[in-house]
């Protein structure tokens, strides 16, 4: 079978209407919203990371969404392959899971990437109007006279004022391949990722380069996609060097962390 209609890309938030009726490979985690997305650009099938699976089985509740709206779906197991790398995730990517969707195209775990976007090229593809999902960006703590600390489910959510704010993201941890730094976005205090089961953590020392203090927490520990999470029950995995000196570490909370970081500021 022809791999022309297979579309790969390091982020499902660059599909878009040219992409209906394509398989993708988007190397974004397995989350309900990365489902979403997907299903908006009317793929007909997609495979996603699963991002270390993670607490609740964040990283995989794309599977279940778009099961319901009729489209095939499956992820990449997170050891396999590089969250944020398209290319990674066809050329090296095993499946880890499948939905209903994609099992009925021939689709298994243990398969190898590309033979599973080969196989959904005979699913049915999805059919209607997709509801929709928004992510959330929503303030956890005002300033008070120091940095405000902001909730923003994805990456993209940090806006050009948030200048000087702590954000905490439910993105991965992982620059992306074609886009591999915090490129036009605000110089904030600190920033917050999930690692998606990653020890690379690349975002972070990148964020060194802007002297953005910058941390992953452990994607067991919090929802990945949920910033809220992240927040609440977020156990730090990685500091980058900037945090550190300000004497941030693993094994601490994400709200010690916040903390810390605010207390510096002040």
């Amino acid at each position: 079978m022809s791999d022309t209609g297979i579309r790969i890309v390091d982020s499902v938030t660059q599909l878009g209407s040219d992409d209906a009726g394509a398989v993708a490979i988007a190397a974004s985690h397995g989350g309900v919203y990365a489902g979403y997305l997907a299903a908006k650009a009317g793929v007909r099938a997609v495979i996603l990371h699963d991002a270390g699976v993670g607490l609740d089985d964040a990283g995989v509740g794309a599977l279940d969404y778009l099961q319901g709206l009729g489209i095939a779906a499956a992820t990449i197991d997170y050891r396999s392959a590089v969250i944020g790398n398209g290319n990674s995730l066809a050329e090296d990517g095993t499946i880890s899971f499948v939905n209903a969707a994609a099992a009925a195209a021939g689709c298994t775990p243990g398969q190898a990437a590309m033979n599973c976007a080969r196989a959904m090229q005979d699913a049915p593809g999805g059919a209607g109007d997709v509801p929709v999902y928004e992510e959330a960006r929503f303030v956890i703590r005002t300033g008070n006279g120091g940095p405000a600390v902001l909730g923003c489910d994805s990456t993209s959510l940090v806006k050009a004022g948030d200048t000087g704010a702590i954000v905490i993201t439910g993105s991965h941890g992982e620059l992306l391949a074609g886009s591999p730094s915090w490129g036009n976005r605000p110089d904030v205090l600190a920033a917050v990722f999930n690692d998606a089961g990653s020890d690379i953590a690349s975002r972070l020392p990148d964020l060194d380069t802007r002297g953005i203090a910058a941390a992953t927490v452990a994607t067991a520990s919090a929802r990945i996609g949920d910033a809220r999470s992240c927040y609440e029950t977020g156990e730090i995995s990685h500091v980058n060097e900037t945090a550190a000196a300000l004497g941030a570490r693993p094994g601490m909370t994400c709200i010690e962390f916040v903390d810390l970081m605010a207390a510096t500021a002040r």
